[in-house]
């Protein structure tokens, strides 16, 4: 039984009873036709089956690889950028304490997981590369063509380094590749080098990506639980898989109504969460829905927030600027290891002591609260996700019920969910301008627009 609750009650306010009804028989025709894996897309649609499908086999390897991680490395370097890192950097980011470190208490070795390959700044790659000197680390290339600019770079970087510091046959044992089945760049390096290699499913989407090796083997090695995840997973593939009513289907409801929201002016979707660990979730988040709905000069805006932080920064723009907009607010109920509560002050220098004794949690609880009443009556619609805790389970069902969600409703929208056309064109413009070979005269058109 999965643990997610959805809560629409404060957007449907905003919305007319009849439209709301049309809205639910047009979302389960997607149903059936996502179920039917007859619309656009549809070779893509690997990841559906992923949570309840993964072989036993393939995650004792992915587990048996992380514990060697773990045995020699203070750090695992992962290199790949959009879907390649962000899903499991939000699943690490989002159970590590705020430190970084894993908490002495648990006996794990701390080994420390850090990216590189998701942007070409100098500034930090040096940077990174000046501190690995100082730390025994591994590498993780996740790269399906092996080409893409920014991690093959890093990659190149990163692989130079390894090779000065540990020599051909250490890094060899350093050194982890996730890309295609038979073909690219990297799975030729990995066959010729000899480096474990994992496969990344030709059917399924890097932004869909997470519940394979992608980002099983990054989680994996943090020291983090990926039966568990993908267990919680499971229990929301067979809710939502199984669940044709709209009632009973929290993916239905929520797809529904932000293309209802959307269809009435609602072009940007906020999503907000008070805690701060989900930072990367909701980048993850963007990468999702942005790539899977924006065509065709369609789609909702992506965006998110950080409360209470940004309370003081966009807080004013959500309350009281464009009404374009509607939230959705990830909630979460107390941590498992216990209160912290706010200490009493016999001065009262601040005028805090009619908080004394109550947790963080409870504060942070009613300042979410009150956030939520005061954008609704300030004119926007709010979307409520409430999950009892963050742990592994609850963030396999939250990634799984957001992967099936944006099937759903990009849909719902009309597009084809799962390619991103789009992207190429800052590539070909970024070639041409380095000189490629093969796009010289193009290089010279582009350098005349820019004098």
């Amino acid at each position: 039984m999965i643990r997610l609750k959805l809560d629409t009650s404060q957007a449907a306010s905003f919305l007319g009873q009849k439209d709301l009804e049309a809205a639910q028989q047009e979302i389960r025709d997607c149903h059936r036709v996502l179920m039917g894996r007859k619309g656009k897309g549809k070779d893509f649609l690997g990841w559906l089956d992923l949570p309840s499908g993964f072989p036993e086999e393939l995650l004792q390897r992915i587990r048996s690889d992380a514990e060697k991680i773990r045995s020699h490395s203070d750090l695992l370097i992962v290199i790949g950028i959009g879907g390649s890192y962000l899903g499991a950097r939000a699943v690490i980011e989002a159970l590590e304490p705020s430190s970084g470190l894993p908490a002495p208490s648990t006996g794990k070795h701390p080994l420390r997981v850090l990216y590189a390959g998701h942007h070409l700044g100098e500034e930090y790659h040096k940077s990174l590369l000046q501190i690995l000197d100082h730390y025994s680390y591994s590498l993780a290339v996740i790269s399906k063509s092996g080409t893409t600019t920014e991690p093959a770079v890093a990659f190149r970087l990163l692989k130079d380094h390894l090779l000065k510091k540990y020599g051909g046959k250490g890094a060899k044992e350093r050194i982890i590749a996730v890309t295609d089945a038979s073909r690219g760049g990297l799975k030729k390096l990995a066959d010729t080098q000899g480096y474990p290699s994992y496969v990344i499913p030709d059917d399924v989407g890097g932004r869909f990506s997470v519940l394979t090796p992608v980002g099983l083997i990054p989680i994996a090695a943090a020291g983090f639980d990926i039966v568990r995840l993908l267990s919680g997973a499971r229990e929301m593939e067979q809710t939502l898989k199984q669940s044709v009513r709209y009632g009973e289907n929290p993916a239905q409801q929520y797809a529904a109504v932000r293309n209802l929201l959307y269809r009435a002016g609602r072009t940007t979707e906020i999503l907000a969460s008070f805690e701060p660990g989900m930072h990367y979730l909701a980048e993850w988040w963007k990468q999702l829905f942005g790539e899977s709905e924006g065509k065709e000069h369609k789609g909702i805006f992506p965006a998110a927030v950080g409360f209470t932080t940004d309370l003081h920064s966009m807080g004013q723009f959500i309350q009281d600027g464009s009404r374009n907009l509607f939230e959705t607010v990830l909630s979460f109920g107390p941590a498992s290891t216990g209160p912290l509560a706010v200490p009493g002050d016999p001065e009262d220098p601040d005028g805090l002591n009619f908080l004394a004794g109550k947790s963080l949690y409870e504060i942070n609880r009613m300042a979410e609260l009150g956030t939520r009443l005061a954008h609704v009556d300030g004119g926007v619609p709010n979307i409520r996700l409430e999950m009892p805790q963050v742990d592994e389970a609850v963030l396999g069902e939250l990634l799984y019920f957001f992967e099936f969600s944006c099937a759903l409703s990009g849909y719902a929208l009309g597009v084809n969910p799962f390619d991103q056309p789009g992207v190429e064109a800052y590539k070909k413009n970024m070639f041409a301008l380095l000189g490629k070979p093969g796009f010289e005269e193009e290089g010279k058109k582009l350098r005349k627009r820019l004098e």
